[in-house]
């Protein structure tokens, strides 16, 4: 857990220089109005905070005992990494 936790907080600063970008994902002709570009938009621009939740909640519930939801807030980061990989790769540029 605590490995986990280090690199989903070192992942946190490179979500944080992706939040900063996320607004070129409008630069495209029409991606103003496509709804593709804003789910890209939200998900790129609250990675980070993902990030940084996902090891708090990961170790509230470890602390009550409940291994199992502890690694899957964990595991969060990593769901929404892929989710944002993948809905990036659709929006037209």
């Amino acid at each position: 857990m605590i490995l986990i936790t280090l690199a989903w907080l070192a992942a946190a600063v490179v979500g944080a220089i992706l939040a900063v970008f996320s607004p070129l994902v409008f630069d495209g002709p029409g991606n103003i109005r496509n709804p593709l570009a804003w789910l890209g938009f939200v998900l790129g621009a609250l990675f980070w905070a993902v990030c940084v939740l996902g090891p708090l909640v990961g170790w509230m519930q470890w602390r009550k005992g409940r291994r199992t939801e502890a690694w899957a807030a964990m595991a969060a980061p990593a769901a929404w990494a892929a989710v944002a990989i993948t809905v990036l790769q659709f929006i037209p540029g």
